[in-house]
């Protein structure tokens, strides 16, 4: 999907100096285009600063919440004190004053003068070998003045990765807000955290929806329940879903203590403990049964929103070049490979057998495809299990998690991956589709979720809910210029990902940097447009999003409840906002669906939604009764604490929200309501 913004915000600027929180961007440098991929992606694009303008008039500007963006030497860096000195260096590795445990290694070398820097600035880079200044930056006033002694690179992160951090401690935020990601999040990262804390900093964050590691709370435990609890009321006490993170064939840690005898078997007839996951026999009927009802009682005993089926493959990425990492090799399974076709796949990795591998690539290629149809059933299985459970909680949103084979079709044979197949039993079962990478494209730049995306608007991909899965873990490429993504990198890729699929779920616990959290809501909000018309913005976004404001809003023409006191939050489609100072009897703070519309009446607010999951809906004043689609619902109602979340059925539905203390007449709300 191209990526393309058009934004006046010196118009806006001009036109709502209160409201429209938004910062001007002016950028002094040789070649824009890098500036622009950084700065565009979080919804600010820079503005190439005219010249014939005194520094005295740009510092004013500044000071009135401007930003310049300074790149090596021009006439307004000397003039604010940044000065190339008689001594000159070579760059080839950085050392950031934020991130001082970080390596940061170009791929390239560079040479650059050794600046002067005026006293009111903070070096936040240094060339690591000789402590050279590269990146540095003062605030003033209500903006700041960044500047960096060479340009950040091609894609914008390969030579000062943490530009953005920095920007952040001078005081330049996000302008825009989105509730579309999804995150995955392992407890035993975060044993020690409060569950309110941990919700809270989610839904600050963009956060819509927590995949929790399930397999931590498969056997029923006092002290581990009361915590999981406690973590889904919590979330949904901010508005945030909470899916059951499954990652079978691992069960858990007792399961495979428990059942040495349902133990998955590698090629070399070893016990499949691979990485972290102990794999189990789900072939093995027995085995089959005790993990069904596992699952089940895991599922009844806790108030999940959705249920993730993820990464349901075999071993290994080397696929048959590694035997003792390539699954699955137990007994059934070549029992029934046997009676197919005639002989036992161990053979294959016998190297005294005529039937091995490197003689054999016939017999080879029945197994690979044997392999890759079992990983199907085996995700149809789970998939109708899943399914069953709606008996209960007809509530439950199902996701698949699976492994690309489209940019790497390596996959297929490497892991029994095949997307072709998987898609239309997805689609069976209404689950939405998050494709992961493999890591073997990790190296690839954000530039990658586009190539994916297109690659799934095939006729099994239509019509699909997609979604993409990205890991923020360490390479095993040659990368630069850090081992795992970080800063810049990390923010485009949620971008890329956000503007080629409509879920993007990221693993964010004990893998990105804090700094990264506030910046990845403001990449994932996909605005199309920002741009003044007539006395008002025009603004368009193919999802919604939430735009810095202060004070009250009409959108179209009608007073607009759905504001926190610093968001308005905008539905998708084609809008324009304008600034009222006409009250509201109650606002919409936060909202986990997709809103169409909502509006105030004489008893509350009336909201046009709709929502694969459950929606959470929370309010400044505390509901009195809900009618769903003009029928009176029995909807649950949690206090945070600060506002009050109503909990809305899945599907798409008009929900008119009762609310006592926010009743007005009609001459109170005035005639555009």
């Amino acid at each position: 999907m191209p990526f393309s913004v058009r934004i006046c915000l010196a118009c806006a600027l001009c036109l709502f100096p209160l409201q429209a929180n938004q910062a001007q961007v002016f950028l002094f440098a040789n070649d824009t285009a890098p500036w622009s991929r950084i700065f565009s992606t979080v919804g600010l694009p820079p503005v190439e600063a005219p010249g014939g303008t005194a520094t005295s008039e740009w510092l004013d500007r500044v000071s009135k919440g401007a930003w310049l963006i300074l790149e090596g030497d021009c006439q307004i860096c000397r003039e604010i004190g940044f000065r190339p000195g008689g001594k000159t260096i070579r760059a080839i590795s950085a050392s950031d004053h934020l991130h001082p445990d970080e390596d940061i290694v170009w791929e390239t070398a560079a040479e650059t003068a050794l600046f002067e820097i005026p006293p009111p600035a903070r070096i936040f880079t240094r060339e690591r070998w000789s402590g050279a200044p590269l990146v540095a930056g003062f605030p003033h006033g209500g903006g700041g003045v960044l500047w960096t002694a060479l340009p950040p690179g091609a894609r914008g992160y390969e030579r000062f990765p943490f530009l953005l951090h920095a920007l952040s401690e001078l005081g330049l935020e996000p302008p825009y807000r989105s509730r579309r990601l999804w995150v995955f999040f392992d407890s035993s990262y975060r044993l020690r955290a409060d569950p309110d804390y941990l919700a809270e900093r989610w839904r600050r964050a963009g956060v819509r929806g927590l995949h929790v590691a399930g397999w931590h709370y498969f056997e029923p435990d006092p002290l581990k329940d009361a915590y999981l609890h406690r973590l889904i009321e919590s979330c949904h006490r901010q508005g945030i879903l909470v899916y059951l993170w499954l990652e079978l064939p691992h069960v858990s840690e007792r399961f495979w203590a428990d059942h040495p005898e349902w133990r998955e078997k590698t090629a070399l007839q070893q016990d499949a403990h691979l990485d972290w996951r102990k794999l189990m026999n789900l072939v093995n009927p027995e085995c089959f049964r005790a993990v069904a009802r596992e699952v089940r009682s895991l599922a009844e005993r806790f108030d999940w929103d959705g249920v993730n089926l993820a990464e349901l493959y075999f071993e290994s990425l080397q696929g048959h070049d590694n035997p003792s990492r390539f699954t699955p090799m137990n007994l059934d399974v070549r029992s029934e490979f046997r009676q197919r076709a005639g002989f036992d796949p161990l053979v294959l990795f016998d190297p005294a057998s005529p039937r091995h591998l490197s003689r054999n690539a016939p017999g080879l290629r029945k197994f690979l495809d044997f392999r890759s149809s079992l990983a199907l059933r085996l995700q149809g299985l789970w998939l109708r299990q899943l399914d069953m459970l709606r008996r209960s909680k007809p509530h439950l949103d199902l996701v698949l998690t699976h492994v690309d084979d489209r940019l790497d079709p390596a996959m297929r044979d490497a892991i029994g991956s095949d997307s072709r197949a998987v898609l239309p039993l997805a689609r069976r079962y209404g689950a939405a589709f998050l494709v992961e990478d493999p890591a073997t494209v990790w190296h690839l730049g954000p530039e990658r979720y586009e190539l994916l995306a297109a690659r799934y608007q095939t006729s099994e991909g239509r019509g699909a809910r997609l979604g993409v899965d990205i890991n923020i873990v360490e390479r095993y490429q040659d990368v630069y210029p850090t081992k795992r993504p970080a800063g810049i990198e990390v923010v485009q890729l949620a971008g890329q990902a956000a503007r080629s699929f409509t879920r993007v779920a990221l693993y964010i616990e004990n893998s990105i940097q804090a700094r990264d959290v506030p910046w990845l809501s403001s990449a994932a909000a996909t605005v199309s447009r920002i741009v003044r018309e007539r006395d008002g913005l025009r603004v368009e976004s193919p999802h919604g999003f939430g735009l810095r404001w202060q004070g009250g809003a009409e959108l179209n023409g009608r007073s607009w409840p759905a504001l926190d006191g610093s968001t308005v939050w905008i539905p998708p489609g084609s809008h324009v906002l304008t600034a009222s100072r006409k009250p509201v009897p109650a606002r919409l703070l936060d909202f986990s669906g997709e809103l169409e519309s909502v509006r105030s009446t004489t008893e509350g607010l009336e909201i046009l939604y709709k929502s694969e999951a459950r929606a959470f809906a929370i309010f400044d004043k505390r509901p009195s009764g809900v009618k769903i689609d003009g029928r009176p619902s029995e909807a649950a109602l949690l206090d945070n604490g600060r506002a009050w979340t109503l909990v809305l059925p899945p599907g798409q539905h008009s929900a008119r929200v009762e609310i006592e203390a926010a009743r007005l007449d009609e001459k109170q709300m005035g005639p555009s309501e």
